[in-house]
């Protein structure tokens, strides 16, 4: 469905020129300036079944094309209907919205994510569709998306281009093959989305999935939260192929930049991926590369000597950290994705008394060795320094106890708070 279509005031859908600027804009709003009892303006008495949210930034080149294509769909399905555009242009593109039958919200922040949500507060609709105004969704494939809301067994369905059709022009290689593909895999191990294109723009879900999921994010992330939170409150996620056309207009994302923001988003909503797992492969590997080189133990003639004793302490001192602060961010932070690894939930649920004490038990063991060997070292006249493994275990016990019962009083103070 990727040829264009403009209403006539008869009611029927007749093809339109993929060019033609002004001239395309100015057809559409005295052809097609409202569907009476199809798309449903905001003081309207019937309550639509479907509100097509699209937020606008100096779109007056394709929002008319948009609406035009909702109009159909919403024809096709034989439902009431109604199209919010959360809209912060400077050009003529809220003029054309409403002469197209469109109701035109204003938000009062900036960003993107807050658009959406902004409009989501003033749709009325049992269920909610959303997409971009750019042209690069062509709305006429909305039916196949809400039958999946509507009919079938998705909280959530998602158009999925990557394993639909992208027409020439419409996406930089660099996301098709790249940026797109990598955020994706990462939704998918830290949340378990299992989708095949997370960032699609096009959109349909149900009020109740609306109301389950807290969204928060402002900007570009807003994309990503959504399905990050759809997988953590255990909703279902359909995908349907779509096509993806050309943009008409300017382009507003910022590769690199937006990219980013979407990885850190998954990151600091998953400390159990950033911190805790990271945390205990350093932990362990260091706690068994000091095992080994305390016990000389040889594979193949070679051993591990006090290097690797010294690299093994380390490890454990900084994935111990790391590990903390893991359980600092989930604690502190609530992220949308909790991590669920037996440490940090067991850290988590230590009381303060508990885990200082357990803090204070190994610092008084590293204190207590340390003293011995200075006793030694003293008995000797000064004259017998003890073997460096030894001062390496007993400081490794030193700063591994303090760490603990210092974190212990930092995760006190945030959960308290």
């Amino acid at each position: 469905m990727s040829s264009k279509l403009n209403q006539t005031n008869e009611g029927e859908y007749r093809p339109i020129s993929e060019e033609g600027g002004e001239d395309v804009i100015a057809e559409s709003m005295s052809e097609g300036v409202s569907d009476e009892g199809i798309l449903l303006s905001a003081d309207s008495n019937i309550t639509p079944t479907l509100s097509v949210v699209m937020p606008t930034l100096n779109e007056e080149e394709g929002v008319a094309q948009c609406i035009a294509w909702i109009k159909n769909a919403l024809n096709e399905m034989g439902i009431h209907g109604e199209v919010i555009v959360s809209d912060d242009s400077t050009d003529r593109t809220p003029e054309i919205a409403r002469e197209l039958g469109a109701i035109v919200v204003t938000p009062d922040k900036k960003g993107y994510g807050y658009a959406y949500q902004y409009a989501f507060e003033h749709a009325r609709g049992d269920f909610i569709a959303m997409g971009d105004a750019d042209c690069t969704y062509n709305f006429e494939e909305l039916p196949k998306l809400l039958r999946l809301v509507q009919e079938g067994p998705a909280d959530m369905a998602m158009g999925s281009r990557l394993e639909g059709e992208i027409l020439p022009g419409s996406m930089p290689k660099l996301h098709q093959y790249v940026g797109n593909p990598l955020l994706t895999k990462f939704l998918n191990a830290f949340y378990g989305a299992g989708v095949s294109d997370s960032h699609s723009g096009m959109r349909v879900f149900s009020r109740d999935a609306l109301e389950t999921m807290e969204l928060s994010s402002p900007g570009m992330e807003f994309a990503s939260e959504m399905i990050m939170e759809a997988g953590a409150k255990d909703l279902t996620i359909e995908e349907v192929p779509i096509t993806y056309h050309p943009r008409k207009g300017e382009a507003t994302l910022e590769s690199f930049s937006d990219g980013w923001r979407h990885v850190k988003f998954m990151l600091e909503n998953a400390p159990g991926y950033l911190f805790s797992i990271p945390g205990l492969v350093m932990g362990v590997v260091g706690l068994v590369m000091m095992a080994i080189s305390l016990t000389n133990f040889s594979l193949s003639g070679v051993s591990l000597g006090t290097h690797s004793l010294i690299a093994g302490s380390l490890l454990l001192i900084i994935g111990n950290q790391v590990v903390s602060l893991g359980a600092f961010a989930s604690v502190a932070s609530n992220p949308i994705q909790q991590p669920t690894d037996p440490v940090t939930t067991f850290l988590k649920r230590l009381r303060l008394e508990q885990s200082a004490t357990g803090g204070l038990a190994i610092f008084g063991i590293g204190v207590a060795y340390a003293s011995y060997l200075v006793w030694n070292w003293a008995s000797s006249g000064f004259t017998q320094l003890p073997m460096f493994a030894s001062d390496i275990l007993a400081f490794t016990a030193i700063v591994f106890g303090l760490q603990i019962v210092f974190g212990s009083f930092l995760l006190s103070a945030i959960a308290d708070r």
